[in-house]
């Protein structure tokens, strides 16, 4: 019988929820939401269903939620010049995102290479403040609003960025202000009652839903980008083609039990102590990167003097644990993180990071322990001998 192995990688994707996947298979054989008929309105309720319970999450207006294939879709969306208010144009001329974005967000999506201004972060991973402030205040307005984007948690340190003081900042210039949210959301509270954001990405396997959904959540009605996807008028006529039925639904409930499990962050929190624990006692040179600063509950990102992350990373999987050399979004590959370079550190080697979840055990814990030491023993020998 094969060894029980333990899934460290939440932030990559989080193991699909039993409710969502019940509900992905409920929702199968369902009619075209589209069509007038009774079958039709019948998938029509299970979207209406969906979108509710995905606004409850951030506190949201069910129908300022829209549905897209992914966070990718939904980045490259909103990340437009242009714009419509009702039936009005509107430009954004430049815009501006943080050094440490996610490559999403980082590549500017339909905005030309000069018309994207990178903002630097602090040694800790924060958003530069006043370099944002500065160079919002040389915006030509003239040309424009500008657009800013941002992600609320780092998706490889779990720096949490001062939203709230970014959004002052963001408003005092006039501009408009996105919030990728796809590893914050359901990991602390988020409302967008309150100002924080004028819209939010939110990415439904994140959370324990299943691949290929994402969503735009907005703040309100009055303006939207000019559509990616251009089809038959679905999600009022911001994205077209017809809805992805059964994915939409397992986010719906997948999103409900994100807004229970908040209650849940505490013990998360525990669990990623007591890792951060067992690395600082083998490996006491080991660097904690967002240490000092306040950090997602479930993520510890942190690198090994000497060793090549992927290296590590091999050894852990090979010893079952499951973990990731920075972010999973470049399809297999594994470099640099241009996190550690925007905060200033030797990104050569490379970082490991380890994500958990409510569903992460002490045996998980204990395996990652045990993995750890044979990597320490190891790095030690070969010191030794060198």
């Amino acid at each position: 019988m094969a060894e029980p192995r333990a899934y460290l990688d939440y932030n990559a994707s989080a193991p699909l929820l039993p409710a969502a996947r019940a509900a992905v298979v409920a929702a199968l054989d369902a009619a075209n939401p589209s069509s007038v008929h009774a079958e039709g309105r019948a998938a029509r309720r299970l979207i209406e269903d969906a979108r509710r319970d995905v606004a409850a999450l951030v506190n949201a207006k069910p129908d300022h939620v829209v549905f897209t294939s992914g966070a990718t879709e939904a980045a490259i969306t909103l990340l437009s010049p242009d714009w419509r208010m009702g039936r009005a144009a509107l430009r954004m001329a430049r815009l501006y995102v943080s050094k440490a974005e996610h490559p999403c967000l980082l590549n500017g999506g339909r905005f030309t290479p000069e018309k994207i201004s990178r903002i630097g972060v602090t040694s800790d991973g924060i958003v530069d403040l006043g370099a944002l402030a500065l160079a919002l205040a040389s915006h030509d307005k003239a040309a424009g609003l500008p657009l800013i984007a941002i992600h609320a948690a780092n998706n490889e340190t779990g720096v949490i960025q001062p939203i709230g003081e970014i959004a002052a900042i963001v408003k005092a210039a006039g501009g408009v202000l996105i919030v990728d949210a796809v590893q914050a959301t359901g990991r602390f509270p988020i409302d967008m009652s309150v100002p924080y954001a004028d819209y939010l990405i939110l990415s439904s396997h994140k959370i324990g839903g299943p691949k290929g959904v994402g969503a735009i959540v907005a703040a309100s009605d009055l303006m939207m980008p000019a559509p990616l996807v251009a089809g038959g008028g679905q999600e009022k006529g911001h994205r077209g083609g017809t809805e992805n039925l059964a994915s939409i639904a397992g986010f719906g409930a997948a999103a409900r039990e994100a807004l229970t499990a908040l209650g849940g962050i505490e013990a998360v929190r525990e669990r990623r102590d007591a890792i951060e624990a067992i690395v600082t006692e083998l490996v006491p040179d080991a660097e904690i990167f967002g240490k000092r600063v306040e950090r997602l509950a479930n993520t510890t990102f942190f690198a090994i003097p000497g060793t090549k992350a992927e290296t590590a990373q091999i050894a852990f999987d090979l010893a079952g644990v499951a973990l990731s050399a920075g972010s999973a979004c470049s399809s297999g590959k594994i470099g640099p993180s241009h996190v550690l370079k925007a905060m200033g550190h030797d990104e050569d080697s490379g970082a490991l990071r380890v994500s958990i979840g409510a569903a992460t055990t002490a045996e998980d814990v204990e395996r990652f322990r045990k993995a750890l030491a044979g990597i320490a023993a190891r790095r030690a020998a070969r010191e030794r001998a060198a």
